[in-house]
């Protein structure tokens, strides 16, 4: 008994926020049966207001910071649960949405004898037609098939006492904010109006300047900050090589369980046809399958039956799956809180997740932006060989194996002491595994990325022979390009050209020279070395385009030549000048190596160009200033 009271003490004592807000003993006894501690800050901000009922609310919050309870205790609280008419429509923008806000409402109300139901497209009419004559005191539904029910005069909404707007963004994003409009000039002038939206656009302050009377507006901090738990990354690829490399991601995993998000309803069509052709488990989510369909393909998701959800954003809202161990942006989203949201979706509970994002050269600006803002450590990610992921299938079969022999069975005795008379264990073992995992094992269903492979095999090549230099001073060496100005050679265009197709940094590149038919460029040994080498089947006229130069018989020591751009010469001229600032400014724009990447790391700029040498510099690889 005395540990019973004491338990009870703590829930009260945990419950002292909630309680503080001004909500009654029946709704903290449902908020303790739903396990909730503390409120949030939106919920801490809002329901006082709503409490009260002095003014209308304008809440921007993103899913998952508790706005659905934020607005559903106060209505909850206000409910008069002897009138059987609608008292409160809340509408969602998807059909998802709407059933898990309804669910939440109905585990919220605790012992009150309210009623409250989802009413929303794809679903029979006959059942909301019986529902609604039966009295939903709490309507939940989407914008669309609301007012197809005002329409038939089967859902009255003119004694409401609230009205709430959830995900006001997205409704009005997926054009709906005729029917919105509409269904609030449908309602009375004296109801409490409450909008929740993620981002505040102008169109969200129109609504509530036109539809609201006296109301505030409270804004908690952008979840810029990302989960914790989820580790990030991202590929650099082509458009044609993202299905070739999300397979390979798929295989490397023992137990992938996945979210993979795309842009259109045509494309995840598309990538969910493609991955089912291949062998997997998977579904796709969009806006055109019937509400049938979309609730048997989430009860298989849910029950581990598919392991992957190709799915839209809009279809996506309102999803709740646990224990995602990847979300897959096949697609980069269109702003900094649409990527938090979306890759919120694993590393939940206090367990790990991976968020992977395919980004196309095109895209590179807009994500370094979406980076900056989300503030997250996006690393870059190396796609896995067809060798790789073999090998880790041959640790899974082996691990398995050893897993099943941990409990034997004598079923098979026979069969195998007759198979050994007549063959020996290690061809019957291999003959086996042809038979089990023949194809599993198959190396062959991987295509070749020669573009991705190249640029994996330059930055690993130049980043081990960085990790090899030692702090002493480094010998420096004079190589010789066979091209100059006649080619339309700039210093600027030569750095540009080194960095990207070796992967050299900045500031190993000193004393670049361009003449009239050639160039010369300073480096350390190594450095040198693997330039030589990524240029060494690249030829002019049968020589090759980059030789070790001849030494100069005057020439100084190499560490007086050298600077970097902390410590430039003063004396040097107006155009190296602007050189070095030129390469500063493409720093500060956080671009790899300084510099705007602009064409394909597998093309040969000296053999692929060389009809533009001689004229202008090519805007295509040309600094800008």
């Amino acid at each position: 008994m005395t540990e019973e009271i004491k338990e009870n003490e703590n829930s009260m004592t945990e419950m002292d926020g909630f309680a503080a807000l001004g909500l009654s003993e029946t709704t903290l006894q449902a908020i303790r049966e739903k396990g909730f501690t503390e409120p949030t800050e939106i919920q801490a901000a809002c329901i006082p207001l709503l409490l009260e009922g002095s003014c209308d609310v304008v809440g921007q919050a993103q899913t998952g910071t508790g706005k659905t309870a934020a607005f559903a205790l106060p209505i909850l609280e206000k409910i008069d649960e002897n009138d059987r008419s609608t008292q409160a429509l809340i509408l969602a923008p998807t059909r998802e949405l709407a059933i898990q806000t309804a669910k939440e409402i109905e585990s919220l109300k605790g012992e009150r004898n309210i009623t409250v139901d989802a009413i929303y497209g794809g679903a029979s009419y006959e059942n909301q037609f019986r529902k609604l004559r039966s009295g939903l005191q709490i309507v939940v539904g989407t914008p669309g098939r609301i007012q197809d029910h005002l329409d038939r005069k089967t859902l009255d909404i003119s004694r409401i006492r609230f009205c709430v707007l959830d995900e006001a963004d997205e409704m009005l994003d997926m054009g709906f904010v005729e029917d919105i409009e509409n269904i609030l000039k449908m309602s009375p002038v004296e109801k409490k109006m409450l909008l929740f939206s993620a981002t505040m656009p102008q169109q969200i302050l129109h609504l509530a300047e036109s539809f609201m009377r006296d109301y505030q507006i409270k804004r908690i901090k952008k979840g810029t900050e990302t989960a914790t738990n989820t580790e990030q990354f991202r590929f650099d690829l082509r458009e044609s090589n993202k299905m070739e490399v999300l397979t390979r991601i798929i295989d490397r995993e023992a137990d992938f369980y996945g979210v993979i998000f795309c842009r259109t309803k045509v494309q995840c069509e598309e990538i969910g046809r493609k991955l089912q052709d291949r062998g997997y488990n998977a579904e796709a989510l969009h806006g055109d399958l019937s509400q049938k369909q979309r609730e048997i393909i989430m009860q298989k998701m849910k029950e581990h039956r598919i392991s992957i959800l190709v799915a839209t954003d809009v279809a996506a809202r309102g999803l709740d799956i646990q224990d995602l161990t990847h979300v897959i942006n096949f697609t980069i989203p269109q702003d900094p809180e649409v990527y938090i949201h979306r890759i919120g979706r694993t590393g939940r509970a206090g367990k790990s997740g991976i968020a992977i994002t395919f980004v196309t050269p095109s895209e590179k600006r807009k994500f370094a932006f979406i980076e900056r803002v989300a503030k997250s450590e996006i690393k870059q990610g190396v796609i896995p060989t067809a060798e790789e992921i073999i090998e880790a299938r041959k640790e899974r079969i082996i691990k398995a194996v050893m897993e099943a022999l941990a409990e034997p069975t004598d079923m098979y005795q026979e069969t195998v002491e007759k198979l050994l008379t007549t063959v020996d264990s290690v061809a019957l073992s291999n003959t086996l595994m042809k038979m089990l995992y023949g194809k599993y094992l198959d190396g062959s269903q991987y295509h070749r990325i020669p573009a991705l492979e190249k640029k994996q095999k330059t930055e690993k090549a130049a980043s081990e022979f960085r990790k090899e230099r030692s702090h002493e001073e480094e010998e420096y060496v004079r190589l010789f390009i066979a091209r100059g100005r006649k080619d339309g050679l700039t210093k600027g265009e030569l750095a540009n050209i080194l960095i990207e197709q070796c992967r050299v940094k900045d500031q190993e590149l000193q004393g670049i020279q361009v003449m009239e038919e050639f160039s010369f460029v300073n480096c350390p040994a190594k450095v040198a070395d693997h330039i030589l080498k990524v240029f060494e089947n690249r030829l002019d006229n049968g020589r090759p385009l980059v030789v070790k130069a001849r030494p100069e018989k005057d020439a100084k020591p190499s560490k007086e030549k050298r600077f970097t751009f902390k410590e430039a010469p003063r004396k040097k001229s107006n155009t190296a000048t602007r050189q070095i600032r030129s390469r500063r400014r493409w720093e500060d724009e956080a671009q790899p190596y300084g510099r705007d990447r602009r064409y394909d790391d597998d093309d040969d700029f000296f053999s692929s160009r060389r009809s533009s040498f001689g004229k202008k510099p090519h805007g295509k690889y040309s600094r800008k200033r």
